[in-house]
C-alpha cells in the first residue's frame, strides 16, 4: 500500500482570487498528489489548503506553492484578523497511512532546509518537529507576528532553525508535523470583540479551560458579528460539542447567543459523528455504523 501523508499549509492571502488561484496551481494535476480542499476568508485574510499525496511529490508540490507564495505575498500591507507572521505562515504535515510520526518529521525538516536554501525563507520548526520544549506551541512560536517577528528572532530562544533573517516581504514559515486537528469556529450574536477574545480566553486550555483546545476572538466586519476562532488539536479527547457548549455557556453571561459555528478546511468523520451521537442522545452507537466507513473499508 502506498504511503500517504496530509499536508495543511496556510497562506496568508485570502482577498485577491488571482492570487489564490495561483498559489494553489501547484497542487493541481500533479501525479502522487491530490488537492482535496482550499478555503479562504476576507476577514482573515488567510487561505487554507488541504492536500494529500506521497512523500516526495508532494514535498515538491508544497515547495513550489511555497515559492509561488513568496513572490505574491507581500506581509508589509498584510492586514486581517487572524495571527501571522509570513506569507506562508505554517506548512503542518500529518501522517495518514504507512507513514510514522518521524517520516512526517522528517519531512517536515526537508521542506524546511529546501525553503531557506532555495527562497532565503526562514523557518521554525514546531509541534513534533520542534528543535526545543517551547517551540513546540505555534501560538507561542508566532507570538509577536510578522511585524515584531525581526526583532524576535534577535533573542538566542528564537533564533530560526534554518536560516538566520526575516524576509523581508514574506516574513517567516513555521514547519512542522503533528496529529490531525480541527479548525472550528462559533459565531456570536454581538459585535463586541472584548466579549469574543473573553469568551475565547475562558475556553482555551492555555488559561485554563477546555484540554485541546486554542482560540481567540476575531472580528467578522462585514457580517458585524464577532467568532471565537479555535483549533482543536485533539478532537478525541475533547469533543467538538464539548467547547460548543462551554462557548453557549460563557456566553449567557454576557447576554450573547451563539448564531453558528463553521469547519475550516476537512476533519475526520469522527470528529462529526462524535457530536451527533452526543446531540442525538443514540445509545450504542458505533462507527462501524457508518455507510461510508463500511463502503471505504
Amino acid at each position: 500500500m502506498k504511503q500517504i501523508v496530509q499536508c495543511i499549509p496556510n497562506f496568508s492571502e485570502g482577498r485577491d482570487l488571482d492570487k489564490i488561484e495561483k498559489i494553489v496551481s501547484p497542487f493541481r494535476g500533479k501525479e502522487g498528489v491530490k488537492l482535496l480542499d482550499y478555503s479562504c476568508d476576507e476577514d482573515h485574510n488567510r487561505m487554507v489548503v488541504t492536500v494529500v499525496g506521497e512523500p516526495e511529490p508532494l514535498k515538491k508540490a508544497v515547495l513550489e506553492a511555497v515559492g509561488v507564495a513568496v513572490e505574491l505575498i507581500d506581509m508589509s500591507r498584510h492586514e486581517g484578523q487572524h495571527p501571522r507572521m509570513g506569507a506562508v505562515d505554517v506548512i503542518p504535515f500529518v501522517p495518514i497511512r504507512n507513514v510514522t510520526m518521524e517520516e512526517a518529521v522528517a519531512m517536515a525538516k526537508d521542506v524546511a532546509a529546501a525553503a531557506w536554501e532555495i527562497y532565503q525563507l526562514p523557518i521554525f520548526l514546531y509541534e513534533k518537529a520542534a528543535s526545543a520544549p517551547h517551540r513546540e506551541n505555534l501560538a507561542a512560536v508566532r507570538k509577536g507576528q510578522f511585524e515584531g517577528m525581526a526583532e524576535k528572532i534577535k533573542d538566542s530562544q528564537w533564533h530560526p532553525d534554518f536560516g538566520n533573517q526575516l524576509h523581508p516581504t514574506a516574513g517567516i514559515t513555521a514547519v512542522g508535523a503533528r496529529m490531525p486537528l480541527v479548525a472550528f469556529n462559533v459565531n456570536l450574536d454581538c459585535n463586541n470583540l472584548d466579549f469574543a477574545n473573553q469568551i475565547a480566553k475562558n475556553v482555551r486550555h492555555l488559561s485554563g479551560g477546555l484540554r485541546y483546545c486554542k482560540g481567540i476572538g476575531i472580528e467578522l466586519k462585514e457580517r458585524g458579528i464577532v467568532q471565537v476562532s479555535m483549533n482543536m488539536t485533539d478532537y478525541s479527547k475533547t469533543a467538538l460539542y464539548r467547547v460548543f457548549e462551554l462557548i453557549r455557556i460563557e456566553a449567557r453571561r454576557y447576554g450573547v447567543n451563539v448564531v453558528g459555528s463553521e469547519i475550516i478546511g476537512l476533519l475526520p468523520m469522527e470528529a462529526l459523528i462524535d457530536t451527533a451521537v452526543y446531540y442525538l442522545g443514540v445509545e450504542n452507537f458505533s462507527m462501524d455504523q457508518v455507510l461510508e466507513k463500511r463502503i471505504m473499508e
